[in-house]
């Protein structure tokens, strides 16, 4: 642990996440930061608004991004002896990145390590978050050196927790059946354009749910990708979407199916709605059975592999 008597500054954590509405009053607001400029119609609301109602009238990611940096941080400290202080800056919602960034520099803070908890780089997702605290850093007229946490989608702890989470689903179903069950591995969709424009996205997930599938131990058969929670908007996202995916697994006579977000790492509507609810409702439809194993969220694995990828930025900075 650190020293009592250590003076050195402390290094600043900055952990970020896509935030999420604390309240259904929060939507109008919430969905006008996402859309960008874009009209909210209606419909559009009523029917996120309604989704939201259904897994409890709010997202619980707020709460599980504070959860899972206490651990994080926990581990982390013990493991450098330099003096750490974490902050929690959100995408879309409040407690805002660029807030953050600002009581960073009122606190003084110098150096940092920042990492958004989403393993997967995208120049529409991870280079986002941290061009907000490029901005935020411009607003407010302060200089911090930044190490950043790009992706982690290879991470032993990751891959295991997650292989885990594949089997934990399958023994879900009786022994005897098990040979028979097919899983499903997903992320959220991106627009196709990324595949034009070089971006790695599609190609760290695939990484991923390779390395996934071997951990497992699963048959080349016995697994395959999907895409799920594709954005509103006119230009092709990238596919198949999980429920036309969950049509086309059924027409090839696979009833018991796994479904394993490996893009998410923890629960929130994405998961909590498209998977079980609306996943859920096509299973029916088809006659599947679907099993959804839980979240990451504060697993220890995961909690080490955010500490690992950190600890090496912290060095750095050292």
């Amino acid at each position: 642990m650190t020293d009592s008597t250590h003076t050195e500054a402390p290094l600043g954590v900055l952990f970020m996440a896509y935030g999420g509405p604390e309240s259904l009053e929060d939507m109008p607001g919430y969905l006008a930061d996402i859309r960008a400029g874009r009209v909210t119609t209606q419909a559009v609301l009523d029917e996120i608004t309604n989704n939201y109602r259904q897994i409890g009238g709010k997202s619980p990611l707020p709460e599980f991004t504070r959860a899972q940096v206490e651990a994080t941080m926990q581990e982390l400290q013990a493991r450098v002896q330099r003096p750490l202080k974490a902050y929690i800056g959100m995408r879309h919602w409040n407690p805002w990145i660029e807030d953050a960034v600002r009581e960073m520099l009122d606190d003084g803070i110098t150096q940092a390590v920042a990492i958004v908890l989403a393993p997967h780089y995208s120049s529409m997702s991870v280079a986002k978050y941290q061009k907000k605290i490029k901005a935020g850093l411009s607003m407010n007229h302060g200089h911090i050196d930044f190490e950043f946490v790009n992706e982690y989608h290879t991470e032993s702890g990751y891959v295991t927790a997650l292989a885990n989470r594949v089997r934990e689903g399958i023994e879900a179903f009786p022994e005897g059946e098990r040979d028979d069950v097919h899983v499903i591995l997903s992320a959220h969709s991106l627009p196709v354009r990324i595949l034009r424009e070089g971006d790695p996205y599609a190609d760290q997930l695939h990484e991923s749910a390779r390395l996934i599938a071997a951990a497992a131990g699963l048959r080349d058969d016995q697994w395959s990708w999907s895409y799920q929670s594709a954005g509103r908007s006119p230009e092709p996202w990238l596919g198949p979407q999980l429920d036309e995916h969950m049509h086309d697994l059924s027409g090839k006579g696979i009833k018991k199916v796994v479904s394993v977000p490996v893009g998410f790492v923890s629960d929130h509507v994405e998961i909590l709605f498209d998977i079980d609810i609306a996943a859920q409702e096509t299973a029916a439809e088809l006659g599947m059975t679907l099993v959804r194993p839980p979240a990451l969220n504060t697993d220890p694995l995961f909690i080490g592999t955010l500490a690992s990828v950190l600890e090496r930025k912290v060095a750095a900075l050292s």
